[in-house]
């Protein structure tokens, strides 16, 4: 199955950081002909390729009633005047967005959300350096006393915008809304696109659906369709016959994610969206959402996944960034080619220097001198894996970080060893996930901590379904492979209706532990009900109790007490990503039968907790756990059974991340 090349021979990616006609070396630091640039700790002196003297190629600004434009030697863009929108994007001589119209053809923010809003017409201020040159648009909303400043700078010899978002409110009325989404889009006009390939990261690509395919889908769900009626479009043949933007989603460790073209002339070239910093967003490592779709989306707050988003009250003042918007290009170059060159700059501590010095223009960007570095060992619990440490908002869970606005939010991910050491952490006072409270790091200083965490346990294991990682991906239709298609995307990713419950699992889940499977015996959703679907056009209800049976080779003892621990990758009510009191199910109880005990184990799961999570392609969204405690005298010598029960006939459902039962 092949997933590594789409275009053969040789790779010539084009360098970021300088022109391709000139010849650059390291030099001696104490050299005075020293570009503003550093790779790999290096500065470089650049000579022309005729000539010994240095060459520095300046940013250039020039405007007229309607538009700005700027230009380096290898990248050039318009703004306009009367929105702040970026149009005539050219690269390698080519339009990267095409004709604009309306919203398509441009480069924008936008706010679907009624917090922030652009009023049309902001202020401009346009800005420079030695080898760089930037804007900062102002919308002053004077009907909500709200704020919006978006910030764009282009540096000489790079091919990539830097980007930069604040929002402020000040007002002592609060809006009606919370920060809700706002993003900003790199959005080529599908009519004129030359973009060929959907890349979310170097596992999850495919080839977009063609305008054929697109003509003749049919919507099957909110925002996705059924293309099988174009069964030889690329899209179908090496994907899926489903098509949806959530099966590009991904979460905030993703490093870039964009688009590839094939020019005719033998150039690939690449358009990406680089998360060289993420500390400025909400939610931590683990929050889903949107990444590609024929747009870009650079996502600066959400409540995609369920994720909790900032209310926003008077004194709010918060800015994004930096990001990168950056474009490469190679001769023949292969999709994985282009992408490794982008996520090389998925590093905060690339262009430090230069952020430092636009700082002065960035209000709420926390420079070099205003951050330190957090190191801590820890002692894991034995057979760990995938451990990743969170520092985000002191007290509170990081996945609601959002409840302090201005809370920043840092991790590493798959710790060897117990060590963690987190660079250009912001200063303050933070907590970890491991977790520990009330850690202050200091500007310009190393804070070190040692922590031991402990197991958690709550007597003798007698058996878990399950890994307890925050997804329900192990089960079945999870992290499996479709292997109809040569692309074989993990079946999370697809339509959910696609992965027929009830022809899957004709009688139920009936899990029985050390017989059953996980992987084929417990599915990635426990539906209350299931359909209709494109495939089926009839509704299934008597599927709402599922059912684990065990063993116990003894009684246990009379004064035991057994502990159930039920940990969920999401649950899903009718307040979806709301978290508002809507629909007839907005809260559900979720109830666990013990034998034959007819008091259901009882756990009520609200609208702040609900996630529209296996319905848009995910396995990890808003995490839940419960413990139950019980007499061990509910169980008894050889046979047992859980059942666990969703209301009969009810728009609801959960997602099972893992689940144990201990005795003591």
């Amino acid at each position: 199955m092949p997933n590594d090349v789409l275009f053969m021979g040789p790779i010539e990616v084009s360098s970021i950081l300088f022109r391709a006609d000139l010849l650059c070396r390291p030099v001696s630091l104490k050299s005075s002909r020293i570009f503003d640039y550093s790779v790999n700790s290096y500065k470089y002196s650049c000579l022309s390729a005729d000539t010994t003297s240095t060459v520095a190629v300046a940013v250039t600004v020039s405007q007229d009633s309607s538009s700005i434009t700027f230009s380096n030697s290898l990248l050039s863009f318009d703004l306009l005047k009367s929105n702040g929108y970026i149009r005539d994007l050219v690269y390698q001589n080519t339009s990267l967005l095409g004709t604009a119209t309306s919203t398509s053809g441009n480069l924008y923010t936008d706010f679907p959300g009624k917090a922030f809003a652009l009023v049309g017409n902001p202020t401009y201020q346009i800005v420079s350096g030695r080898n760089w040159a930037g804007v900062i648009l102002t919308d002053n909303d004077t009907s909500t006393s709200s704020v919006v400043q978006r910030y764009w700078f282009l540096r000489d010899g790079e091919t990539g915008l830097h980007s930069f978002l604040r929002l402020a409110y000040f007002n002592d009325t609060p809006l009606p809304d919370t920060l809700s989404e706002v993003r900003t889009m790199f959005r080529p006009n599908p009519a004129q696109s030359l973009w060929t390939y959907l890349v979310t990261n170097e596992e999850q690509w495919a080839p977009a659906p063609s305008a054929e395919a697109l003509a003749s889908e049919v919507q099957v769900q909110d925002a996705t369709w059924y293309l099988g009626l174009t069964p030889q479009d690329q899209y179908v043949l090496q994907e899926s016959d489903y098509w949806t933007k959530y099966t590009f989603a991904d979460n905030q460790t993703n490093k870039a994610h964009g688009l590839v073209a094939n020019i005719p002339d033998g150039t690939t070239l690449g358009a990406w969206w680089v998360g060289n910093q993420r500390d400025t967003g909400y939610g931590g490592p683990a929050h889903l959402d949107l990444m590609v779709d024929g747009i870009i989306y650079n996502k600066l707050s959400s409540s995609h996944g369920g994720a909790i988003s900032p209310n926003v009250t008077n004194g709010f003042d918060r800015t994004f960034g930096p990001q990168f918007l950056y474009f490469n290009h190679g001769h023949s170059a292969s999709l994985q080619s282009l992408l490794k060159d982008a996520e090389q700059y998925a590093d905060p501590s690339w262009n430090a220097a230069f952020y430092d010095e636009i700082s002065t223009y960035v209000p709420g960007y926390y420079a070099t001198k205003r951050r330190g570095e957090f190191r801590a060992q820890l002692s894991v619990p034995r057979g760990a894996s995938d451990v990743t440490a969170v520092l985000a908002a002191n007290g509170v869970d990081f996945q609601a970080s959002a409840e302090v606005p201005s809370a920043f939010q840092y991790w590493q991910t798959n710790i060897k060893n117990g060590e963690i050491d987190l660079k250009r952490v912001r200063e303050g006072r933070i907590f970890g996930e491991f977790i520990e409270d009330d850690i202050v790091v200091k500007a310009g200083r190393v804070t070190s901590i040692r922590g031991t965490w402990k197991q958690d346990t709550a007597g003798r294991e007698l058996w878990r379904i399950g890994t307890p990682d925050k997804t329900s991906g192990e089960f079945r239709n999870g992290w499996e492979r479709d292997d109809t298609h040569p692309r074989a995307p993990h079946k999370y990713r697809i339509f959910w209706g696609a992965w027929d419950f009830p022809t899957q699992f004709p009688n139920g889940v009936n899990f029985t532990v050390g017989k059953s499977k996980e992987a084929t015996d417990f599915n990635y959703i426990h539906w209350a009900r299931y359909g209709p679907t494109y495939t089926r056009n009839d509704t299934v209800t008597n599927i709402n109790n599922w059912q684990i049976n065990f063993d116990l080779s003894q009684t246990p003892p009379k004064h035991s007490s057994a502990t159930l621990t039920i940990l969920l990758a999401a649950a899903y009510t009718t307040a979806g990503n709301t978290h508002l009191s809507q629909g007839a199910y907005p809260s559900f109880d979720f109830l666990t039968y013990v034998n034959d005990n007819s008091s259901g184990l009882s756990w009520t799961i609200g609208p702040d907790q609900s996630s529209s999570c296996g319905v848009r392609s995910a396995i990890s969204c808003t995490t839940l756990s419960k413990k139950f405690t019980f007499p061990g005298t509910w169980l008894r010598k050889g046979h047992n059974k859980l059942v666990l029960s969703l209301p009969f006939n009810s728009p609801i459902y959960v997602q099972y991340d893992a689940i144990r039962l201990e005795l003591e």
